[in-house]
């Protein structure tokens, strides 16, 4: 029992060690006052080992007795002053928070870490210039030179950033009651394949869209390798499957391959029907593809003359001084792109504004393009160039973030109604909708009124394109009453194949609420509102962007926030109903996120970045991407606060 004793004593520390061997107890650990190491095993024979060991010239200096005591208790002395210095760091100012603040900026920004010490610089600059009459000014230039902004500073900070908003990303999809993915690949600038993941969830009376991950992909690019990269990223965040409802692709085979696509492969593994949607904006694109046959011929001489005057440098100068010396509002012609959803209507619409000074360029360079001047010919192209404007504009409408699939259903569906419209509208000769070719069809009427215009071959061409149209959206057609539902559900009736894909939704418990619903005014005049509201946002947007106001277009309020604002105003009798119009609510209809999230990987990964690491690039884009606000102030606490050195 006294051997026990005599152990447990030796086991605590013991205040004569820092007298001796210059050890100081910390968060229940001896801690050597010379290197800061720590010893675990508070034993006498264990802290004189490392004095010895360790710090034998430190012995030697200064003997045992009172020259090692006195040099003992400054080094405690040191130590103390140290950490009151920090106590007064802190109580100055947040130097961490300070740095969280500016490594944000930085990275959203897209610039590289190390302009972290650029903008250090920066601001002393400007502040010793700013605040020269103020008396505490030594006091503002101190605090921006203890800010620590260093690469490696910044490059730490975003990471912990970025994993901090997705720990909240994963938290809210795993207390929501359902969530869809958006998916797409693309090749950055060192060609690697880079796999887009975007969710989309309810938080309370919001829905988010949140970049998840960009995964890189450094061997092939088939079905196989996008679903195992994807299950592995969902097994290491606790992703819950078991919610997810739909998926949306750009519909490449790597996708939607019928045994070893992405969705096939995913929807074995869950072994239950989840939704696959082709994206709207890409089958839109492919479906305006008005560029075969004679139309096509009219598009590639339109290529070749701007190739000619704008690939060539010489060419696209004198150009431009002929814009100039005419006066023309443009200075110069656009470059077509395939891959781009709007360049073609915005090439075509170019080329009509310059077209004299197009015709006077080519005959001054001895170039001859007949086709340039022919009625037929021009005829032709100035129907391209209005069908393609209301083309761009069908496209630019279903753009961005946010939009439901009953919207971006309704608009497919109204601009095939147009186009029914704009058969009638040649047939007669009318060109109500038509201007550019109103205004030469009016323009040669006049200088040759017998002149006749074969508009019926124009309205062929556009009949074949509501017929393009017609064979494509066939995932968003089958299911009209399910997306309906969500802003008219007294209208709807669904049946087991549509709540089949929806977990945890039985038809019995469906059809009882909704005969509820549909017999209570007090909750039905609630939808009325709805629809009344949604009306009134409609208007709105259509004044704004009538009047190119795109900055005051997105402070409305967003469609998808009154709608399940709506439902969830609904008491818990209607718990099933609210999880039908959750569960359509989050489902994608586009890629148009993950065509975003591109872009940005393009302004981070750039030819000067080209090395950035995968956890570096991942961080940038999680933090362009998210709507989350880092809470770096919480971040900051858990650390410790450092000036810069």
């Amino acid at each position: 029992m006294a051997k026990r004793k005599k152990d447990e004593e030796y086991r605590t520390f013991q205040d004569e060690w820092t007298e001796e061997f210059a050890f100081v107890e910390k968060a229940g650990s001896a801690v050597c006052l010379i290197c800061n190491d720590k010893i675990a095993s508070m034993k006498r024979s264990n802290v004189k080992r490392h004095f010895d060991t360790r710090h034998a010239s430190f012995a030697s200096k200064y003997p045992a007795g009172d020259s090692r005591k006195k040099a003992c208790q400054e080094l405690v002395s040191r130590v103390q002053a140290s950490q009151q210095q920090l106590r007064v760091w802190t109580r100055q100012g947040d130097y961490n928070s300070a740095s969280f603040a500016g490594t944000l900026a930085i990275v959203r920004n897209g610039k590289p870490f190390t302009d972290g010490e650029y903008a250090k610089t920066f601001m002393l600059d400007v502040a010793n210039e700013l605040f020269d009459d103020l008396p505490n000014k030594d006091k503002i230039i101190k605090r921006i030179q203890d800010m620590p902004l260093s690469a490696r500073t910044v490059h730490d900070r975003s990471i912990m950033m970025a994993n901090q908003v997705e720990e909240t990303q994963v938290k809210d999809i795993n207390a929501a009651p359902f969530f869809s993915l958006a998916l797409d690949e693309s090749t950055d600038v060192s060609h690697l394949a880079q796999f887009s993941v975007i969710a989309r969830y309810a938080a309370g009376d919001t829905l988010r869209e949140e970049s998840l991950a960009v995964l890189p992909i450094k061997g092939s690019t088939r079905g196989e390798d996008f679903f195992k990269c994807f299950m592995e990223f969902a097994h290491e965040k606790n992703l819950p499957l078991d919610k997810l409802i739909s998926v949306c692709t750009d519909g490449a085979p790597c996708m939607v391959g019928k045994n070893k696509g992405f969705v096939a492969l995913l929807r074995e593994h869950e072994n239950r029907p989840i939704l696959s949607f082709h994206c709207i904006l890409h089958q839109e694109a492919l479906s305006a593809q008005m560029c075969d046959g004679q139309l096509g011929e009219v598009m590639s001489l339109v290529i070749r003359v701007i190739n000619f005057i704008v690939a060539r440098a010489l060419n696209d100068r004198q150009f431009k001084t002929l814009l100039d010396e005419v006066g023309n509002n443009y200075h110069g012609l656009l470059l077509h792109s395939n891959v781009r959803w709007l360049s073609r209507g915005k090439v075509l619409s170019r080329f009509a504004a310059c077209l004299n000074e197009i015709r006077t360029f080519l005959e001054m360079k001895g170039i001859e393009h007949p086709e340039l001047a022919e009625t037929e010919w021009l005829l032709k192209f100035y129907y391209l160039v209005d069908m393609t404007e209301h083309l761009n504009q069908l496209n630019v409408k279903m753009q961005g973030i946010g939009n439901t699939v009953l919207s971006l259903q309704h608009a497919v569906f109204a601009f095939e109604n147009k186009l029914e419209l704009f058969i009638m509208d040649l047939e007669t000769g009318r060109l109500l909708h038509f201007e550019k070719l109103s205004q030469f069809k009016d323009a040669c009427t006049a200088s040759e009124p017998t002149q006749n215009f074969d508009l019926h071959q124009l309205a062929g061409f556009t009949s074949s394109l509501l017929q393009s149209f017609k064979a494509r959206f066939g995932d968003f057609r089958e299911h009209t009453h399910l997306f309906k539902f969500i802003t008219h559900p007294n209208e709807c009736s669904l049946n087991t194949a549509d709540l089949s894909y929806i977990p945890d939704v039985s038809l019995r418990d469906f059809e009882a609420e909704l005969a509820d619903l549909k017999a209570s005014d007090m909750w039905m005049n609630k939808f009325k509102s709805l629809n009344e509201d949604l009306e009134r946002i409609v208007r709105q947007k259509a004044e704004l962007a009538s009047k190119h106001m795109w900055t005051e277009m997105k402070k409305l309020q967003p469609e998808d926030q009154l709608i399940i604002k709506t439902w969830n105003a609904l008491p818990v009798t209607y718990d099933t109903l609210k999880r039908v119009s959750i569960a359509v609510l989050t489902m994608f209809g586009s890629t148009y996120s993950c065509e975003q999230s591109f872009s940005h990987l393009k302004n981070i990964k750039s030819n000067l970045r080209s090395r950035l690491t995968d956890e570096s690039l991942n961080a940038c884009m999680k933090l362009n991407l998210t709507k989350y606000q880092p809470d770096y102030k919480a971040i900051s606490k858990s650390m410790q606060h450092q000036k810069s050195h």
